[in-house]
């Protein structure tokens, strides 16, 4: 796009004028042209009911901090199971599917009656392993919902809330849910914090505090947000996320979330009362079953 030069006669409010306009012209057709495939693909997505929706709880072996978690025993019963029959309860999900790439876990889960996909060990984290799982199953589905398989006492309620949530946000591709953070978890880097603006929409997640304040101190009247391990994404956003480079900020905090974002697309977020409890390492086995033996929970 030309320029126009400004006058010599600098007088002239009509050529000062004429060369605002063009600079912003310039400026918008730059922005256009840098946010173009995301934009695009906002109108793409956009234009889509929503309406089919696949649970997929992604399930791995290996893992540094807790080899075999998803087989550990919670009560009596592998958590994989636990979280299984949780997410059966959804009233948004038209199927439920345990993606893994160990024979072990799908030996188990086949036993307790859950559908299995079996997927590559070289997936990356659960959004690829989900990518994998809903192509070798062949149908289609509008949104995928992936539920980590160590929350056993995931409700139901938010399982729906975040697909209704994405439902309902068309410039969204993606959707998650936070809790309030409790203070003992706010310097924990297993424990996922987040921001959100006034539309609810994410601005950025961390494993450290966020905000940090200029006191370096945990601010006892803040409402820091936990991130909640549940996440939904729109199905064809899901196809091409493997395909976008890995983003600096993903990299450094080892968050999926942040490729997303760092990407330009949008993360719909809702606020839910749970009082979050993830299996991160072997000592939060013994606190998830007192909590249900309280709740009295078989």
């Amino acid at each position: 796009m030309a320029i126009c030069a400004p006058s010599s006669d600098s007088s002239s409010a009509g050529s000062k004028s004429g060369w605002i306009v063009h600079g912003l012209l310039l400026g918008a057709a730059i922005a256009a042209a840098a946010g173009a495939h995301v934009a695009l693909g906002l109108r793409w997505f956009s234009r889509k009911s929503r309406s089919k929706v696949i649970g997929i709880i992604p399930a791995r072996f290996a893992s540094s901090r807790f080899e075999g978690k998803p087989l550990v025993p919670i009560l009596g019963k592998p958590m994989i199971q636990r979280t299984w029959e949780r997410t059966k309860l959804a009233s948004t999900l038209d199927h439920v599917v345990v993606a893994t790439d160990d024979e072990r876990i799908a030996e188990c889960c086949r036993g307790f009656g859950a559908d299995v996909i079996m997927t590559a060990e070289s997936c990356r984290n659960g959004t690829e392993r989900c990518n994998e799982a809903l192509k070798k199953l062949g149908k289609n589905y509008d949104i995928v919902v992936n539920i980590q398989g160590d929350e056993p006492l995931i409700e139901p309620e938010i399982i729906d809330g975040v697909v209704k949530a994405l439902q309902g946000a068309p410039d969204a591709v993606f959707s998650t849910a936070v809790t309030s953070l409790k203070p003992e978890d706010a310097l924990d880097p297993n424990r996922v914090k987040c921001i959100v603006n006034h539309h609810g929409y994410a601005i950025y997640f961390s494993r450290g505090l966020i905000p940090f304040n200029k006191s370096g101190k945990v601010n006892p009247h803040f409402p820091y947000l936990l991130h909640l391990g549940i996440q939904s994404y729109d199905s064809k956003f899901l196809s091409i996320y493997p395909e976008l480079p890995p983003t600096p900020l993903q990299l450094e905090e080892d968050l999926e979330q942040l490729k997303v974002l760092e990407n330009g697309y949008k993360m719909k977020v809702i606020k839910v009362d749970h009082d979050a409890h993830g299996v991160d390492t072997p000592e939060d086995v013994e606190r998830i079953e007192s909590l249900m033996r309280e709740r009295n929970i078989s």
